[in-house]
């Protein structure tokens, strides 16, 4: 009985917290939570793969290919973006397609690839903080 009241408490206690994050964001502080949401799920895929929970691999897939298409690709600013915003878009829509693939064939190895096509956009994205370098985004 506790263990159940204790869970449903620390779960709206990590909600609300994680809607004051997201409230008090930048925009470029939401673009690093979805980068760190997204490289979450794929670690969590590439782990419910490994010991054959079928049902948690394709609930992260679920998760990181809905961080990439509503989170990601939603966010570049295609018109005003240049062949940064256009390679950026493009490169979602390969991991989106890997992703797919690894769901259904259970390939770890595309797992892996989609991770490492990520991770150095993901850690430049961090490097380049608040600065005026930073790429627009739409309005939202």
């Amino acid at each position: 009985m506790f263990t159940q009241i204790g869970s449903r408490s620390a779960s709206a206690y990590r909600k609300v917290g994680v809607e004051t994050s997201v409230a008090r964001a930048s925009p470029h502080d939401l673009v690093n939570m979805l980068f760190d949401g997204l490289l979450l799920a794929l670690g969590s895929a590439r782990a419910a793969m490994q010991r054959d929970d079928i049902k948690s691999k394709c609930q992260q897939i679920v998760i990181a290919v809905r961080i990439l298409e509503e989170g990601l690709k939603c966010s570049l600013n295609l018109e005003q973006g240049g062949p940064l915003a256009t390679n950026l878009n493009d490169l979602y829509g390969y991991c989106v397609l890997r992703l797919t693939q690894a769901n259904a064939r259970n390939d770890d190895a595309a797992l892996a690839e989609v991770i490492a096509l990520i991770e150095p956009v993901a850690n430049g994205w961090k490097e380049i903080g608040g600065s005026s370098a930073v790429p627009q985004l739409k309005a939202a």
